[in-house]
């Protein structure tokens, strides 16, 4: 059963590899103009900010058990001190980012996270995946990237390496609490696709602004 659930979700995110974006090879390759960075980073830290209280959510659906275990290591990792929005925080802080309202492509992110919770565990799970399953390599790229290119302090790359270093945990667990519950497959890839497809959109948004700098 957990191949089949490997290869489903896999499949559901063939197209959805965000190391694969655009804005996330200019990122690596160090051609992003800084006001880009400051952008991601005013906008990125709504995720951030968001990503507690739904892991709450989903611990609300889950009855004791080995599912719910995992989901709670997954929270106190994001929330302990210092917690993942404050050490997002000192990197936004380097980069000169302010208080801005939602974008259009993070405010859908948003509600592609609020959607999944309200469809059940399973969704939900699948949505958290979606990231989780890349977060180690694109948290490690990302802050191979700030080293060598933009300036990035030992502040502002901690939360990078922290996450480097903890989302291959996060990712693992979560997909443990996912085959314990002995999900509907094609559940699984919907929930998958809802959270893959909104994490591109966002970065398509990001692409969008270097057009507009590119022809101003």
């Amino acid at each position: 059963m957990n191949a089949d659930l490997q290869n489903r979700f896999d499949d559901a995110l063939a197209e959805r590899q965000l190391l694969a974006h655009p804005f996330y090879r200019r990122w690596e390759a160090g051609t992003l103009a800084p006001s880009e960075l400051t952008q991601y980073a005013e906008q990125y830290r709504f995720f951030e900010a968001m990503l507690p209280s739904f892991l709450q959510g989903i611990l609300d659906q889950l009855p004791d058990g080995a599912a719910r275990d995992l989901v709670e290591a997954n929270l106190i990792d994001e929330v302990s001190p210092p917690s993942h929005v404050e050490l997002f925080a000192l990197f936004a802080r380097h980069y000169g980012a302010k208080d801005v309202e939602v974008s259009p492509a993070m405010a859908r992110l948003l509600d592609a996270y609020d959607q999944v919770l309200a469809q059940g565990p399973t969704h939900a799970l699948a949505g958290l995946l979606a990231y989780e399953s890349q977060g180690a390599a694109v948290a490690d790229t990302k802050g191979e990237g700030l080293a060598a290119h933009y300036g990035a302090s030992e502040e502002a790359l901690v939360f990078w390496h922290e996450h480097g270093s903890i989302e291959g945990d996060h990712a693992t667990w979560t997909f443990d609490a996912l085959a314990s519950r002995t999900p509907n497959l094609e559940d699984v890839a919907a929930g998958a696709r809802t959270v893959g497809d909104a994490w591109w959109a966002f970065l398509d948004e990001r692409e969008s602004l270097r057009e507009g700098l590119v022809n101003a």
